[in-house]
């Protein structure tokens, strides 16, 4: 049986999303050097074809704080820590990676990219249509964005070698079984040859 025709990508309708790539994460992923270097050259190669580019980090102001609710399992922990402050540098984007003018940066309090910030208005606002998903980590923001964007009806794809995970079962489960439903999945050479022959 033939692997079905992946559909294709017009640039210009395109945004890569490069999440939670920040300095207080990178480290956590599995060989975040390597993955990051594959991020550069997709984000590189999406800029060429006249894609958008956009970041996203999870980062608090004390106000953030004060309004997380002791019934938020994770993020009431990062308040009651202190955790994430937008200002700390472990908050800000990998210079290896920091946004160019043009480029679309949103702050996020939750796990997901949409649900707290004006992305999803900004990427309608260019016309978006098709997002690139890459990011830090696979059972976190990028399980969380996929299921939102894919609800709000934008074709997905997710980069199988822009994402990565502490937990190399979770990532692998998400990515076998979880995903496969919701988005299409590629690699950075398979986006670049998508790119290339738009």
């Amino acid at each position: 049986m033939s692997t079905p025709a992946l559909p294709p990508i017009t640039a210009a309708r395109t945004a890569l999303l490069a999440m939670d790539f920040q300095n207080g994460i990178v480290p956590l992923a599995p060989d975040a050097d390597a993955l990051i270097e594959r991020v550069k050259g997709a984000i590189a190669d999406v800029r060429a074809a006249g894609g958008t580019i956009g970041y996203v980090r999870v980062a608090f102001t004390e106000d953030d704080w004060s309004a997380i609710p002791e019934t938020n399992k994770t993020f009431s922990a990062v308040a009651a820590a202190k955790m994430l402050h937008h200002e700390d540098p472990a908050t800000q984007i990998d210079e290896r990676i920091t946004p160019g003018e043009g480029d679309i940066v949103v702050r996020k309090i939750c796990f997901g990219s949409v649900s707290t910030t004006d992305l999803h208005q900004q990427l309608s606002d260019r016309g978006i249509d098709t997002l690139a998903l890459t990011g830090i980590s696979t059972s976190g923001v990028v399980l969380s964005t996929l299921i939102d964007v894919a609800d709000r009806d934008y074709r997905v794809y997710v980069l199988t070698d822009g994402i990565a995970d502490s937990d190399p079962e979770a990532h692998q489960v998400l990515v076998d079984k979880v995903f496969p439903s919701r988005a299409h999945l590629i690699d950075t050479t398979g986006l670049r040859e998508l790119l290339q022959s738009a």
